[in-house]
């Protein structure tokens, strides 16, 4: 029986009561037909129980009443008043034989735990059949059921994180790759004695995604491909709040080797695009998850202990209820960890979550190298549903908390470098193959005729994309003269610059010009050096468009936005970071770009570097032209402090 209404019913489903009085009908869920719980307005103006929407949510777009287009997201609490008036409802006992007492229903929980003879009788008589021996020595379970499992369930291929020594599972990247030039992972005189250093662990595993839509976005960008100094395919960044981030299994780092069993590890970078937005309910993705450095015993201590992985889902009844969670950091290792569950608290009636689980994410967002505080702020900052994904490793004991300010991010004003910081490089930092051609498009118009084209990026992006064309409208005259396509990068209009400009200033300097009887346009075709699949293109309709990531690398370095990261180490420490790229005698010169960051090291903490980006400098000395074997001992004679020049191109959408 519930603990909080007293009668028999799924965990998941609504309370169940007894009305002393009928109810209005006013103060129905027509869903469930029951008096409403935690209800919920929709923007069309019905009211149905939080449990009752969100489930038929999951199956339906439309508001059960009148039929019309909803999502779950514009639905809100109602207000105060209502929910006072639904609580206020009288209601009855369940224990009618030994308590015969009626009240508020916002009562009825305090009056079970406390005063009802009946639910007394009910735990003690539950307790005698579960312990006959210790009668009664144990405190009764939270929600006084028998048959709830206390497992917890194991996501279905995941059987390389739940057995790391699995020989299949466990990889050694101590030894680069053929063309992996690593400053990450090669030893200095100093990592000779720190066995942590010995070597970098990584696991392959399946992971199944599910979409309730076929057609929606898995929500990540990937980079990399075949046709790329990177060669794997590479996740660049996971969007909040998307299919990918919910499930919470999949980083930023991740390399995908297989997409529903086809080999995509040696496949170009618009073939792997094709694959991940292929339509269907299920996903099935083979991932290697790289997990930091390991030392051979720490290695042989793994074997020995299994550990699973976990996925918990708390639903709060409104964005102030506390969980019941304290969470802290460990002396030894990084990350979150949970200290003790509160009794009587959401998370310890919900019995899943242990003492000693490692978060490693909350609502999608990564947490392995997170604080207590940033933990605290996604749960506060969620309305209801609290997704945890923890790593639980049994026989563990928990080491001494570390005070919250004493983080060691703290950046090293004197980096004893003996390589000086430079001028920053000239623009031109990078001749590329030529892939991209110039045009000017000249057209007579009417003054009142628009362009008829909309526009992305501009410098205020996140990225500092330069202006480019996202749609040729069927109405306006560059439809009608043919030659701007989408895709095209805008370089002027009459003269002006736009490649300087963010995005609102583009827009009002395309609608002002616009107005001229004569329009002049310079643009960029780029060149697809690889023609994509014939079904990409059309499958990028339903997405919202942005050019594939293999695209900006055909840009002009005039268009290259560069920006300056400065990362701080240790003495003991590797910066955290691999590379590929550089000049080759059989294909000349090559960008050096970021393969691997590395969990729990200098360039992971940072979090401005992302894999994909390409180095351009190092300590103001332009890497044009280095050889990878030139490149290496100019980052491992930085001993404390390196200036890394950046340029960052977002990955394709998937």
């Amino acid at each position: 029986l519930c603990c909080e209404c007293g009668q028999a019913h799924p965990l998941l489903d609504n309370h169940l009561y007894n009305f002393q009085d009928e109810v209005d009908d006013e103060l129905i869920c027509h869903i469930c037909l029951q008096p409403l719980l935690q209800p919920m307005d929709t923007p069309c103006g019905h009211t149905y129980c939080f449990k009752c929407l969100e489930n038929f949510m999951q199956e339906y777009n439309f508001c059960p009443m009148d039929r019309k287009k909803l999502s779950f997201l514009q639905c809100h609490k109602s207000s105060l008043l209502v929910r006072n008036l639904l609580d206020k409802l009288i209601v009855l006992c369940p224990f009618k034989a030994e308590c015969q007492q009626t009240m508020q229903r916002c009562e009825l929980e305090a009056h079970l735990q406390n005063r009802c003879p009946g639910f007394k009788k009910y735990k003690s008589e539950l307790q005698r059949k579960k312990n006959p021996i210790s009668k009664g020595k144990e405190d009764p379970p939270a929600r006084g059921e028998t048959n709830t499992p206390k497992d917890p369930e194991i996501p279905s291929g995941n059987s390389s994180l739940v057995a790391e020594s699995s020989g299949a599972a466990v990889v050694s990247l101590g030894t680069a790759e053929p063309g992996l030039v690593n400053p990450a992972f090669e030893e200095t005189e100093e990592g000779e004695n720190l066995p942590q250093r010995t070597s970098l662990v990584a696991e392959t595993t399946t992971i199944e995604i599910h979409r309730e839509d076929p057609e929606e976005e898995l929500g990540m960008r990937i980079v990399g491909g075949k046709d790329t100094p990177l060669g794997n395919i590479v996740v660049q960044e996971v969007l909040r709040d998307s299919v990918i981030a919910a499930d919470g299994r999949i980083a930023p780092g991740d390399h995908i080797l297989e997409v529903n069993g086809v080999n995509i590890s040696s496949v170009t970078h618009c073939q792997a695009v094709s694959f991940l937005r292929h339509p269907g309910p299920v996903l099935h993705l083979m991932v290697l998850q790289e997990k930091g450095f390991s030392s051979r015993t720490a290695q042989q201590d793994c074997s020995s202990t299994a550990r699973e992985v976990i996925h918990v889902t708390l639903v709060k009844r409104d964005r102030s209820e506390p969980l019941g969670i304290k969470l802290i950091r460990k002396t030894d290792e990084a990350g979150i960890f949970i200290l003790d569950l509160l009794e009587g608290g959401l998370a310890a009636k919900n019995g899943k979550l242990s003492r000693n689980d490692r978060v490693l994410s909350i609502n999608g967002q990564d947490l392995r190298q997170g604080t207590p505080e940033a933990a605290a702020q996604i749960i506060q900052t969620t309305e209801s549903r609290v997704n945890f994904v923890i790593l639980r490793q049994p026989g563990v004991q928990l080491g001494e908390p570390v005070e919250d300010g004493s983080t060691s991010n703290s950046s090293s004003s004197n980096g004893g470098s003996p390589v000086h910081h430079r001028r920053r490089p000239d623009q031109s930092h990078y001749r590329r193959k030529s892939s991209y051609q110039k045009k000017t498009v000249a057209i007579k118009k009417e003054p009142k005729e628009s362009l008829g084209i909309t526009i992305g990026g501009g410098r205020d992006n996140k990225n500092k994309l330069p202006i480019y064309v996202t749609s040729v409208q069927p109405i306006g005259c560059l439809f009608r003269d043919g030659r701007i396509k989408r895709g095209d990068v805008l370089l002027s209009i009459n003269g002006i610059d736009l490649t300087h400009l963010n995005y609102y200033e583009a827009v009002s300097a395309l609608k002002s010009n616009a107005a001229s009887h004569s329009v002049t346009l310079k643009a960029l075709e780029i060149l697809s050096l690889n023609s994509p699949e014939p079904s990409l293109d059309i499958r990028e309709q339903g997405f919202s468009w942005s050019p594939l990531w293999i695209t900006w690398l055909g840009l002009p370095s005039y268009l290259h936005f560069c920006q300056d990261v400065v990362l701080s180490k240790g003495n003991l420490e590797s910066w955290g970071f691999s590379i590929v790229g550089g000049f080759e005698e059989s294909k000349g010169n090559q960008p050096f770009f970021i393969k691997t960051i590395v969990p729990g090291t200098p360039a992971f903490r940072d979090r401005k570097l992302k894999c994909g980006d390409e180095i351009v400098a190092v300590n103001g000395v332009p890497a044009i032209g280095m050889s990878n074997s030139e490149l290496i001992p100019m980052l491992k004679e930085q001993r404390n402090k390196v200036t890394l020049t950046v340029v960052s191109w977002p990955g394709s959408l998937v």
